[in-house]
């Protein structure tokens, strides 16, 4: 039996870097991926887009009403065997979407490895992410540092280049003059303190 997989990380800690040298490896030795990501993810639009300045085409660019235990069954009865499934911003996957990649994993024994954020800049969970730390057969923290050089394990947004602490959960990097900065947790409070006290 293969294996579901969540490999999390604060921003900026080479997740999609990550997900493309796996695809490199496989294919390398001639077998098949396929790579998914979910439409609420709009950067780079049906692109698997790394901040080291390389993309890919996505295999399928998945709305939350799509099933992708039948999406990824009828593509394997359709083309033939899919030795990997690599799942980008998997964070944004609903719920049941990601009981539907468990299911590929168990079913149909092929390894689904999801990439994404563990929380949001409130330090809420995803959705996505919420239901892969309770289902994943594997864990596994790629880690980054705060710009103070310790190990960053927060996501701060900015807007404008000013840290915020409030607003709609989903925001695109790089859309609406937002980004988003990876902190450890004494700098994402320090940052907190000086939003609060600079709107009061």
């Amino acid at each position: 039996m293969s294996k579901l997989y969540f490999r999390y990380g604060a921003m900026n800690c080479g997740k999609s870097t990550n997900l493309l040298q796996v695809a490199h490896n496989y294919e390398e030795r001639g077998m098949k991926v396929l790579i998914i990501k979910p439409k609420t993810d709009t950067k780079g639009a049906d692109k698997v887009v790394s901040r080291l300045g390389v993309t890919r085409n996505v295999d399928f660019w998945i709305d939350k009403n799509i099933n992708i235990y039948n999406l990824i069954n009828d593509y394997i009865k359709n083309n033939g065997g899919v030795n990997c499934v690599l799942a980008d911003e998997a964070q944004f996957f609903t719920s049941k979407q990601i009981d539907e990649l468990f299911e590929v994993a168990v079913k149909l024994d092929v390894p689904t490895i999801c990439y994404g954020l563990r929380t949001d800049f409130q330090m809420n969970g995803f959705e996505g992410s919420a239901r892969l730390l309770m289902l994943a057969h594997s864990l596994e923290e790629l880690k980054t540092i705060c710009n103070c050089g310790k190990k960053a394990l927060l996501n701060g947004r900015k807007i404008n280049g000013k840290f915020v602490f409030e607003g709609e959960q989903i925001a695109i990097d790089k859309e609406d003059n937002v980004e988003y900065e990876a902190l450890c947790p004494k700098c994402y409070f320090d940052y907190k303190e000086i939003y609060e006290s600079d709107k009061n």
